[in-house]
């Protein structure tokens, strides 16, 4: 069988880069009581969805016209909001780029969201050598489009890739694109992800280079 060589690197943005999902449960809290009251709990279950997901199950018919509001709050929020490295990500990155692999965030989330990020991180930029967005792709997680671009993007094979997910849609999305797969337990539990991914981690502290490659090698 073919030695395979890691060449690229492919994140998640919220709860695999940014320690976010907390701050997201608040304010998807707030909004699913307010709209929502029948359906205690509502913030938990649309963790990792779209925002078009959410808006396509959850506001339609009589609540569609209230998606401009929502989406307003939501854009406030982000821009507030605090986005910290999740433990050891910065040292694998720069572990990671020291041996020639690329690195990019492939994220759902939109421009105006970034630039909150980029304001609160400024060396974010300087950490990947490709970031796409929910403006970047035709078709949301768990389509494997985003990976597919990304790794088009960085001049890579998918067998030479590694995804990085937390939620169902987006583990689902790496597995699509024929990549491996790490799972981050930061959204949803072990035993969860466990099936669409080829390992589970919580954090980056544990995770190298050497690690990382030999998954490729299943």
């Amino acid at each position: 069988m073919k030695q395979r060589t890691l060449k690229a690197a492919l994140f998640d943005l919220d709860g695999v880069v940014f320690d976010t999902e907390p701050q997201y449960t608040v304010f998807w809290g707030s909004i699913c009581r307010q709209y929502h009251p029948e359906h205690p709990g509502l913030e938990h279950e649309i963790k990792g969805q779209t925002l078009t997901q959410i808006y396509d199950r959850w506001f339609s018919g009589d609540l569609e016209g209230e998606r401009a509001s929502v989406t307003e709050r939501l854009d406030a929020y982000e821009q507030q909001m605090t986005y910290d490295f999740i433990a050891g990500f910065e040292a694998l990155i720069a572990e990671l780029r020291g041996k020639g692999v690329k690195t990019a965030v492939v994220t759902s989330s939109n421009q105006p969201k970034m630039e909150s990020v980029y304001r609160y991180q400024p060396v974010f930029k300087q950490l990947f050598d490709a970031i796409l967005t929910s403006e970047d792709f035709e078709r949301s997680k768990p389509d494997p489009d985003c990976y597919l671009k990304a790794a088009q993007r960085l001049g890579v094979q998918t067998d030479e890739c590694i995804v990085f997910e937390d939620s169902f849609n987006g583990l689902r999305s790496g597995r699509s694109a024929q990549m491996a797969v790490v799972g981050l337990a930061t959204t949803n539990p072990v035993e969860a992800i466990a099936p669409l991914s080829d390992i589970q981690i919580t954090d980056y502290l544990a995770v190298d280079f050497d690690m990382l490659e030999s998954l490729l090698q299943k």
